[in-house]
């Protein structure tokens, strides 16, 4: 047997099973409650394809200044959000208002 051809198909086996093994990261998405409609789309079309990858999305409302005494705008953003991705996505954690950020996960289905 050819030790090069060997050594060849066991770092293949290795890196096919190193493929199989792969971590979930959490890839982060951020907003704005004024986000415009392109850059949402934009923003939706990250996450798909992050969430294709196997990847955990944890998508950010950020608010500042004032924005902060309207969370019904970023709420509803979110919900934008969960209507766009609901074919690909399970909800890890429903959107949560924490200090001026809402923040929600999700992750993709099985």
């Amino acid at each position: 047997m050819d030790y090069g051809k060997y050594k060849y198909e066991q770092g293949k086996r290795e890196r096919e099973q190193h493929k199989k093994q792969r971590q979930q990261e959490v890839k982060g998405i951020k907003m704005r409650p004024v986000t415009a409609e392109h850059d949402f789309q934009v923003r939706v079309r990250h996450t798909l394809d992050f969430l294709e990858d196997g990847d955990k999305v944890k998508v950010t409302v950020q608010f500042k200044a004032r924005e902060i005494t309207h969370p019904e705008i970023g709420r509803r953003l979110m919900e934008r959000m969960i209507e766009a991705v609901t074919e690909h996505a399970i909800i890890e954690k429903p959107p949560s208002l924490e200090g001026k950020m809402m923040t929600m996960i999700l992750s993709p289905k099985a």
